[in-house]
C-alpha cells in the first residue's frame, strides 16, 4: 500500500534531523529532490514575494495557496510542508483542501490577522484558548491520521520564552503534532525549548532575522527534528538575477554570464524532457 505524504514525512524524521529548503516554485522543488533533500517547504513569505510580489502580511488567498501546493506536489514526490499562516479564514477548510492537494503537513500560527513576518516587531497574538480551538478544528478536519499538524508560536517575540513554551505545551494537548517556535534569539533558547517541550520541533534558520544561524549538527544535537530554510533559495536567486540584469544593462550582452547559468541540457534533464522522443 502506498504511504501517504504525511507518513513519509514522519518516517524521514524518525531518528534523524532533516533539512527542508523553501521552494517557492515547482522547478525549485524538483531541484531539491534531485539534490537529495527529504522534504520541501512552501513558505508563506517566499510565496507572497515570488508569486505575487507582495509582503508577508496574509495577502494571498486559500485558493492561491492550494493551487501552489498542487504545483509543488505534482513536481516532486517529496513531502511538502505548507505554511498556512493563521488559517486563511477557514481552518478546517484550509486543512482539508491542502491535504487533498497532496501536502504532507500544514503549519498554523498564533498571530492575530493580519499577521506580520515572524522576525518583525509589532506582532499580536490570539489567546491561547483561541489558538487551541483552531488546532482542534484542524486536527478534526484531516482525513489521514499521519497528516502532520504543525503549530507555530510567535510568543517569544511578544511575551518571552517561558510563555512560548507554555503555549507550545497547550497546543500539543489541543492536537498539534509538531511545534515551530518562531524567532528564538540565542542558541541557549533553542536548547531550553527542546529540553522543556516533548515533541518534534522545527527550527527556522531564516536569514537576517532575530536568531543565530545554527548548523544542522548543532540543531540535531539540541534535538530539533526539522531545520527550515524558508526564503534562502529565493534570496539567492533574486540576488543573482539582480546581478545579471546589471551585467546585461551595462554590457549590452549576457555572454559573460554563461558560466553561471543552468544550461539548456541541464534544464531539460531536470524537466525529464527529451525533445527527440517527446510526444504530447
Amino acid at each position: 500500500m502506498k504511504r501517504s505524504p504525511g507518513a513519509r514525512l514522519r518516517e524521514a524524521t524518525c531518528g534523524a534531523t532533516i533539512q527542508v529548503p523553501g521552494t517557492p516554485f515547482a522547478l525549485a522543488a524538483r531541484l531539491a529532490e534531485r539534490e537529495g533533500y527529504a522534504a520541501v517547504y512552501l513558505s508563506g513569505a517566499a510565496f507572497s514575494a515570488a508569486q505575487l510580489a507582495v509582503p508577508d502580511v496574509g495577502l494571498f488567498s486559500l485558493d492561491d495557496l492550494v493551487a501552489q501546493t498542487k504545483r509543488l506536489c505534482q513536481a516532486t514526490p517529496l513531502p511538502v510542508l505548507v505554511d498556512a499562516d493563521t488559517g486563511l479564514g477557514d481552518v478546517a477548510g484550509c486543512v482539508a483542501l491542502l491535504e487533498e492537494a497532496g501536502a504532507a503537513a500544514v503549519q498554523l500560527e498564533d498571530q492575530v490577522f493580519p499577521k506580520r513576518c515572524g522576525h518583525l516587531d509589532g506582532k499580536s497574538l490570539v489567546t491561547i484558548d483561541e489558538m487551541c480551538e483552531k488546532i482542534s478544528l484542524a486536527a478534526a478536519a484531516r482525513r489521514d491520521e499521519d497528516f502532520v499538524l504543525i503549530a507555530r508560536t510567535d510568543a517569544r517575540g511578544t511575551d518571552g520564552l517561558e510563555p512560548a513554551i507554555e503555549r507550545a505545551e497547550r497546543y500539543l494537548k489541543a492536537g498539534a503534532d509538531w511545534i515551530f517556535p518562531e524567532a528564538l534569539e540565542t542558541k541557549e533558547e533553542f536548547v531550553q525549548f527542546a529540553d522543556e517541550v516533548d515533541a518534534p520541533l522545527l527550527a527556522n534558520m531564516t536569514e537576517f532575522g532575530k536568531g543565530p544561524l545554527l548548523s544542522l549538527s548543532e540543531l540535531a544535537d539540541i534535538g530539533f527534528a526539522v531545520v527550515l530554510y524558508p526564503v534562502t533559495m529565493l534570496r539567492v536567486a533574486m540576488k543573482a538575477m539582480e546581478a545579471a540584469l546589471g551585467v546585461i544593462g551595462d554590457e549590452g550582452t549576457q555572454k559573460d554570464l554563461l558560466d553561471l547559468m543552468q544550461t539548456r541540457e541541464e534544464l531539460y534533464d531536470l524537466l525529464d524532457y527529451d525533445p527527440a522522443t517527446f510526444n504530447r
